[in-house]
């Protein structure tokens, strides 16, 4: 079973939209700035790093390009047993699973990364990673700190970061340290996340949540804030308020999936980050990532090779084959008169008409079945058609 999973803050970097620029999955790009109210192709595009380091700019930008990224994915026919998200990727899991539309992502992410950004302004906050000790003893040595200092994420077997004023901090790290810590590292952010400090922030966001229709889940979503799964609507607007100023449980959210059975990690957006933490945490598991498009056009390949290497039963081994042809535009759908299943398609051949935009397949092989009807009115990202390709190392 294949997890998908997103990663958070900090994954962004000066140009990362550069290689989505001529991808279909760009328009998600416009989209999302209307929504906003922001240039998002500029931060994608042209921000300079100091720009896009700023907590407002850098969520923003990273929940888009991580939903480019899964739009692309979803193309492929690719389906993920569970989805999870680091703190910010939470809501790109969250819209992932249908929980949030795109619209009610975007606008919670916008408001999410202002509230932040105005605590942040508002505190003087900093946090650092604690390598090489285990969880508790990282909690241990914040109370002892006596101060303004807390755990903000559990990431992975031997790092947890914690975060604070600088006096609690410091304090903590020298106790970290005296307790075994290998190494105590600053990381240059602008907050303590994933603590009290950032109260304001929740009160601002749970306002947002209120006014936001929450979906049930079409697969469950593990939280960060009790690393369990959740598929219930009611069960998120708690969750995503008590998520500011709880720590990211990731470690643990790693562990439940892998006991619930997932085989493939696939990090979906910008980095590696989330792939390295799989690696540290889950010894020898299949770890794959998107954050580009030709790690999409390599994907199926790559995922074959993983579920072989895990020896995943033959269920499961179909999603290697199968694909989706999705609707690039929003109108009625008219499928070409040749098309029907049984038909084999080359790579660019034409499957029909969104309104006045053309179909294209991105896939070679033979169509099993239409998904739309003819005149029926789809959206974008719809899927239209159901393709098996012509061969595993074929996109």
């Amino acid at each position: 079973m294949i997890a998908f999973t997103y990663p958070g803050q900090g994954s962004q970097k000066e140009g990362m939209g550069s290689p989505w620029l001529e991808h279909p999955s760009w328009e998600l790009v416009a989209e999302a700035s209307d929504i906003a109210g922001r240039d998002l192709e500029h931060l994608l595009l042209r921000a300079d790093t100091a720009e896009l380091t700023e907590t407002r700019n850098s969520q923003l930008a990273t929940y888009v390009l991580s939903m480019v990224a899964l739009d692309a994915v979803e193309r492929t026919g690719i389906e993920p047993a569970f989805h999870a998200g680091h703190s910010l990727g939470e809501y790109s899991a969250l819209t992932a699973a249908g929980v949030l539309s795109f619209a009610g992502g975007v606008q919670l992410v916008t408001e999410r990364g202002d509230a932040m950004q105005a605590a942040a302004d508002s505190s003087e906050g900093t946090m650092a990673a604690v390598l090489g000790l285990d969880d508790e003893q990282v909690d241990l040595a914040c109370r002892r700190a006596d101060g303004e200092v807390w755990v903000a994420n559990y990431n992975s077997a031997g790092q947890v970061v914690i975060a604070g004023d600088e006096d609690g901090l410091a304090k903590a790290g020298e106790l970290a340290k005296e307790l075994g810590a290998k190494r105590v590292m600053p990381i240059k952010v602008g907050g303590a996340f994933h603590t009290p400090f950032m109260s304001p922030a929740r009160d601002r966001l749970r306002k947002a949540i209120a006014e936001t229709e929450f979906r049930d889940a079409h697969r469950a979503v593990f939280a960060n804030v009790d690393a369990a799964p959740h598929e219930a609507a009611d069960d998120w607007p708690g969750l995503l308020g008590a998520q500011l100023t709880s720590p990211v449980r990731w470690r643990q959210t790693l562990h439940a999936l892998d006991e619930s059975g997932t085989t493939v990690y696939l990090e979906i957006g910008p980095g590696t980050t989330l792939t390295g933490l799989v690696k540290r945490t889950l010894k020898g598991s299949n770890c794959l990532s998107v954050s580009s498009p030709a790690d999409v056009d390599s994907l199926l390949e790559n995922l074959s090779s993983a579920r072989e290497s895990a020896a995943v039963g033959e269920g499961e081994s179909l999603y290697a084959v199968e694909r989706l042809i999705v609707s690039p535009a929003n109108g009625v759908f008219e499928p070409h008169p040749t098309v029907n299943p049984g038909t084999e398609l080359q790579r660019g051949d034409a499957v029909g008409t969104v309104g006045a935009t053309e179909v294209l397949s991105a896939f070679a092989g033979k169509v099993e079945g239409l998904l739309a009807m003819a005149g029926e009115r789809v959206t974008t990202s719809q899927p239209l058609a159901w393709l098996r390709a012509s061969s595993v190392g074929n996109p």
